[in-house]
């Protein structure tokens, strides 16, 4: 079986770190250096839909109580489903009828859930995830969308949580990991137009998806995110494993090359055991 190392070396990047999860917890293989804090962008997201979620179990909010534009809920906004536009706080679109990616929905669903709870959405992140999983490297500096800084070690964690939850109902996961709005159209950004663009509650869904970040053999219910930073979490139900890659160079044509067979290569080596 090859090494993570062996898979990773050649990658185009200054500095890279990666861990394989077992859904038990147990960390298969890593790389690099995996307490290194890295900026997430867009792999904030799942985290901050986690704490959407915790929020949802408290009571604080329910999925289908309006949140954002007019006709807009919670459920919407985690799923990309809103209406807004992808950076800015301008409605293009009719809620649920176009699977418009955008960070300015997650940012609205920050401020929704801070004033439901009257706790800042950075803390409330970090009282309802990082905390309890032990994420101490792990902090939100800014949007909900895209501002988290983070380790590998403590993403492997989360992986490990994604898998077996303690933090949530094993049921409200698999909601979140299945697709929401289902059949809809949309861009998955790096990616162009996917139809369907599936999506859950914060987290991407693979299914059919071509091109796609992960690999070939990747189940159709791998789920996770991709970030414009060069970084990635992807859990596969089927094989049961998750991989978390953190990396320093922005996502470009070197990552659409390198992690699809990366992907394929681990399923392959560590999937077995």
């Amino acid at each position: 079986m090859q090494s993570l190392a062996s898979l990773i070396e050649n990658w185009p990047v200054p500095t890279a770190a990666a861990a394989v999860v077992r859904a038990d917890g147990t960390v298969l293989g890593s790389y690099g250096p995996t307490g290194h804090r890295f900026p997430l962008a867009s792999v904030t997201k799942p985290l901050a839909a986690y704490a959407a979620l915790v929020a949802y179990e408290e009571g604080a909010v329910e999925l289908d109580e309006p949140a954002g534009p007019e006709g807009s809920t919670v459920r919407h906004l985690l799923a990309h489903t809103s209406g807004l536009a992808f950076d800015e706080h301008r409605v293009t679109a009719p809620p649920g009828e176009r699977r418009l990616y955008s960070n300015a929905g997650f940012e609205v669903l920050g401020d929704h859930i801070a004033k439901a709870t009257d706790i800042p959405f950075a803390d409330y992140l970090r009282q309802a995830v990082l905390e309890p999983l032990g994420m101490s490297a792990t902090s939100l500096d800014g949007s909900p969308a895209k501002d988290g800084v983070s380790t590998v070690d403590d993403l492997a964690r989360f992986a490990a949580e994604l898998q077996a939850p303690r933090l949530l109902d094993p049921r409200t996961v698999a909601e979140a990991t299945a697709v929401v709005h289902p059949g809809l159209k949309g861009v998955l950004p790096g990616y162009g137009h996917q139809n369907p663009n599936d999506w859950g509650l914060g987290f991407e869904i693979r299914d059919s998806k071509s091109p796609h970040w992960t690999g070939g053999s990747s189940s159709p219910r791998t789920f996770g995110h991709f970030g414009q930073s060069g970084t990635f979490l992807w859990v596969d139900p089927d094989a049961g494993l998750a991989c978390v890659a953190l990396t320093d160079r922005a996502f470009g044509p070197w990552a659409v090359e390198v992690w699809p067979p990366f992907t394929d290569a681990v399923l392959a080596g560590f999937g077995a055991r």
